[in-house]
């Protein structure tokens, strides 16, 4: 078999009627591309209704091959996954709060490093004057009700291990992100011993908010919170 292709590409000879596995030749792609307005467009005129994630680059990669023009695709691509199409995910705070965080410090002289290995604060920050372990926590809950847990768990089977508090002096500040998008930031020994925290009793240590920076008003992110917290 390969020495037939190869004999055939020696010869130049045009294969482009071939479809192996395909249900479609590269005639009906082209076609297909020419009429298009986007890749849904493409599929549904190659007979393919619910192409899978493999199908979709399969397609899309074979007529990059055939040097089709696909910016009119590309672009509608790019408008259908616009910003504005993006909507907040209140789970995925404690995903973004250690980035914010060290977005917080940089703006503000500070050096900023992540541990390479685990430990037990979440940021090395840099300052004039020392460098500071900080550590992040969560909570999508909100308003007068917010809490958030500010303890740890040292290793266990299944993460099962009971709740302990952190040690002050390991780690010198929490940098706390609420429901509504404050940002609190908490000297260690202010709450030492403690396992969680009712937000309303801390907020002078409000320092800042990332609605704006999230693009979400206060009022916005009130309207998407759900009652849960992260550790």
């Amino acid at each position: 078999m390969l020495r037939v292709k190869r004999d055939v590409a020696r010869l130049g000879l045009d294969v482009s009627h071939f479809k192996g596995s395909r249900t479609w030749d590269d005639g009906q792609l082209k076609r297909a591309v020419a009429q298009a307005v986007s890749w849904d467009d493409v599929f549904t005129s190659l007979g393919l209704r619910t192409p899978t994630k493999e199908t979709r680059t399969r397609v899309q990669g074979h007529a990059i091959r055939l040097g089709l023009d696909l910016q009119r695709l590309e672009t509608d691509s790019t408008i259908a996954s616009s910003p504005s199409m993006w909507r907040l995910d209140p789970m995925r705070l404690r995903d973004a709060a250690a980035p914010l965080a060290a977005a917080w410090f940089t703006v503000r002289g500070c050096t900023v490093s992540f541990p390479v290995e685990q430990a037990i604060y979440d940021l090395l920050v840099e300052s004039a004057e020392k460098i500071l372990r900080v550590q992040v926590k969560t909570t999508t809950t909100s308003g007068a009700t917010a809490q958030v847990n500010v303890a740890r768990r040292p290793y266990s089977a299944q993460n099962l291990g009971p709740r302990m508090p952190y040690d002050p002096r390991v780690i010198d500040y929490f940098f706390i992100v609420d429901g509504e998008y404050n940002i609190y930031l908490i000297p260690s020994r202010v709450i030492a011993g403690r396992v969680g925290l009712v937000l309303r009793r801390y907020k002078k240590f409000i320092v800042g908010n990332a609605a704006g920076t999230l693009g979400a008003s206060a009022d916005a992110a009130r309207g998407t919170v759900v009652v849960s917290q992260s550790a």
